[in-house]
């Protein structure tokens, strides 16, 4: 069998990206922060509370992987938070840094201890979660948006670097995604522009060709392509599943 991990893979994309790549007969382990959530995953996975930020718990993580499988066929670097909704002058120097630590740091630490173990096997899969922020920007959320950017300029560097290796790194970029944590955002962006939820959520569904936002499991399948034979070639690709974004600042 195939492994992966994935890394905020106790819910939301990550626990979709988890079952999806179940699915197609990969052995799955995944880490989060929440330990509870963690819990509720499936009992076969394997589980690891593990802050992606912190060097030293992502070393032992890579470590504890190599010793139960002895490497590593595919990574998703899926952890991140959604930062601060605010104006640039407004967002808090500590809010910026907590959130390029979690999901640009996160991602660099995962491809770092990563990359040893799938060279030593002359293949393996990077797939890196950014977003339409990272490709467009979003007012009101620059440090999201900043690091989101960051992760595609990660991931075409780690395709340049370790393509020689057999190693393949693509990023993915959710557009509005349904879900927890989009209506976290949808109210904290409702309250910053003086608007309602519902009117934030037309905003971002009509910015699209399709009119609608997308689910957890369209940004988990195409995980599980891009690790798969079928992508073989595919490689530092910015690979947007969102509806296809007309517009992604829509005044509704």
């Amino acid at each position: 069998m195939k492994t992966v991990l994935i890394t905020g893979g106790a819910s939301g994309i990550g626990f979709a990206m988890g079952q999806a790549f179940d699915n197609a007969g990969f052995q799955v382990w995944v880490t989060d922060v929440d330990a509870n959530t963690l819990a509720a995953c499936p009992t076969h996975w394997r589980r690891s509370e593990v802050d992606v930020s912190d060097e030293a718990q992502m070393a032992a993580l890579f470590e504890d992987i190599s010793r139960a499988w002895g490497g590593l066929d595919a990574v998703c670097a899926n952890a991140g938070i959604a930062g601060p909704t605010a104006k640039v002058e407004d967002v808090a120097l500590k809010d910026w840094n907590t959130c390029l630590a979690i999901t640009l740091g996160g991602a660099f630490l995962t491809a770092k201890y990563a990359s040893p173990l799938m060279k030593q096997a002359g293949r393996g899969a990077i797939i890196l979660t950014s977003s339409t922020a990272g490709q467009y920007g979003y007012p009101n959320r620059a440090p999201y948006a900043a690091a989101k950017w960051g992760v595609i300029g990660l991931m075409k560097t780690l395709a340049m670097e370790l393509g020689p290796f057999g190693i393949r790194a693509n990023a993915i970029c959710p557009g509005a995604v349904e879900g927890p944590r989009m209506e976290g955002v949808l109210n904290r962006e409702a309250k910053a522009k003086g608007m309602t939820r519902d009117e934030v959520y037309k905003g971002y569904a009509s910015g699209t060709s399709l009119g609608a936002f997308v689910s957890a499991e369209d940004i988990a399948n195409m995980a599980v392509f891009l690790a798969g034979e079928g992508a073989k070639m595919v490689s530092g690709q910015v690979i947007a599943v969102d509806g296809h974004t007309e517009n992604p600042d829509p005044k509704v």
